[in-house]
């Protein structure tokens, strides 16, 4: 199956625009757009270690002194938001130990606001202002 391509402002590049990728595009403008954060503390499918293994976070947003802040995992659209998807994020944030995390397929949108103890859903992410 042949994509369009779109320009991915994080990667500086074009990019296949496949199902999953329209999400993670639509994903980083309300990043950016709607609560500010930089396209430069962005990092797009990202290499991570987790138990000996090397896996790829979707996003991963860093404050300014280069500490992950923030983990978006997207989906498809034609895959729901379940559980399984929550521990995938959690599991991502046990090498990375953010304090936020949002995971959407395009239509359903969670935000999780994680500590060492607890993992709470919240309305949405903060702005940049409030993580920085």
């Amino acid at each position: 199956m042949e994509y369009q391509t779109v320009f991915d402002p994080v990667r500086q590049k074009h990019v296949a625009l496949t199902p999953e990728e329209r999400v993670r595009q639509c994903v980083i403008q309300y990043l950016n757009r709607r609560l500010h954060y930089p396209f430069e503390l962005m990092q797009v499918e990202g290499t991570i270690a987790l138990n000996g293994m090397r896996r790829r976070c979707d996003i991963v947003v860093y404050d300014r002194q280069m500490r992950p802040s923030v983990i978006v995992e997207c989906k498809r659209p034609d895959v729901a938001i379940t559980q399984k998807v929550i521990d995938q994020a959690c599991r991502y944030n046990c090498a990375l130990h953010v304090p936020y995390l949002l995971l959407t397929n395009g239509s359903q949108m969670l935000s999780l606001h994680a500590t060492a103890e607890t993992l709470t859903t919240i309305d949405h992410l903060p702005d940049w202002d409030m993580i920085k």
